[in-house]
């Protein structure tokens, strides 16, 4: 590599990693304050909201590959961010299918249910957004089934798509990192922002 694509490698990777930095993309809720979380370890920057409503307390904290939501007023703390590795020449498709399959005790969904592009909020730039989806013979007997008066359980498991919720699985090929998030966002206005999520290159 010459030195002026040395330098615009060196400029470009920069900017990836400070651009997150500036500003969340949303004010925060009431009673609560934005903090700026970053983890080498972890491998991720994130804008996340300590929250102080008097009666109840909210923070947001790292342990090991997650970063969890507690509440202090009761309740074991939840995950709401986890980051996963890819392994050595997998692709994010790729390695997100092998995660699906792995934490996804029910078989028969792995067979059943596919890898499609997140169909909710258009994803930030450089950012991919992808969720299990029933196939197509698998959504016609869901069809068939289906009551207009019952929200039903997650057709792909846990780590599917949520019809009472949000949560996908996040690559960012540009950034450089060699890991993935999974990404549960509830029902919510999360605690954290979505939108500027950061994941570092490798060290």
């Amino acid at each position: 590599m010459n030195r002026k694509l040395l330098c615009f490698a060196t400029v470009a990777l920069l900017l990836a990693q400070s651009a997150w930095a500036i500003n969340p993309s949303r004010a925060t809720q009431k009673g609560c304050a934005w903090e700026k979380l970053s983890d080498a370890t972890l491998g991720l920057e994130a804008w996340v909201q300590r929250c102080d409503f008097g009666f109840r307390k909210i923070d947001l904290f790292v342990k090991q590959n997650t970063i969890m939501s507690r509440y202090s007023d009761g309740g074991d703390p939840y995950p709401v961010i986890e980051v996963i590795d890819l392994k050595v020449d997998e692709t994010p498709e790729t390695g997100i299918r092998r995660i699906f399959a792995e934490h996804t005790q029910d078989k028969t969904l792995v067979a059943r249910c596919v890898l499609a592009p997140y169909r909710g909020d258009k994803a930030p730039k450089g950012v991919k957004r992808f969720a299990f989806v029933p196939n197509a013979a698998f959504q016609k007997e869901l069809d068939a089934k289906a009551s207009p008066d019952e929200v039903p359980d997650p057709p792909c498991g846990d780590w599917g798509d949520a019809p009472d919720g949000i949560q996908y699985f996040e690559a960012q090929p540009a950034s450089g990192s060699r890991k993935v998030l999974f990404v549960r966002v509830g029902q919510d206005e999360p605690l954290f922002d979505e939108k500027t999520l950061h994941l570092l290159p490798p060290r």
